[in-house]
Order: structure tokens, then sequence, then C-alpha cells
């Protein structure tokens, strides 16, 4: 297989457990290279997104800010991911 077919693949496999876990009523983490350290993006399924670290003491996620309506309609977009 060529890697485009396997990132294809890998792509559509992680959209799918996106919607899975938001129809499920969990968020979905979105990593993304261009944030630092321990952050990633927090999705919930009623729409927000959270911008995240990993707190050393507890490993659980400490909410650092949420993004606007409009930063999260860029997020999805920038990541071609449909709205839930």
């Amino acid at each position: 297989m060529e890697i485009t077919q396997l990132n294809e693949i890998g792509n559509k496999a992680v959209r799918r457990l996106r919607m899975q876990k938001l129809r499920s009523g969990r968020p979905f983490m979105i990593n993304s290279n261009e944030l630092s350290g321990k952050k990633c993006y927090l999705e919930y399924p009623d729409g927000r997104i959270h911008l995240v670290t990993i707190s050393d003491s507890t490993q659980d996620f400490v909410s650092l800010r949420e993004l606007s309506a409009e930063e999260s309609a860029k997020l999805r977009a920038k990541y071609h991911l449909d709205s839930f």
C-alpha cells in the first residue's frame, strides 16, 4: 500500500473514533504539533473546545482556556473535522 493510502485509512479511523467518543458523551483529544509540551485540545460533545495540559501531579487534564466559537471553527476547519 502506498503511504497516501495508509494515511487516508488512518485519518478515517481517527474521524470515526472522534464521532464515537462525542456521541457517547466523552471528550475527544486533538493533538497538534504546533502546541508545546504536554498541551492538546479537548473537544466536548456540546461543541466546546478547551486548550489543556496534563498535570504532572495528578496525570489529569487541566484546562488552560476555552477556545472562542471562532477559534473552535478554525481549528475544526484546519483539521477537516465535521461539526458534531
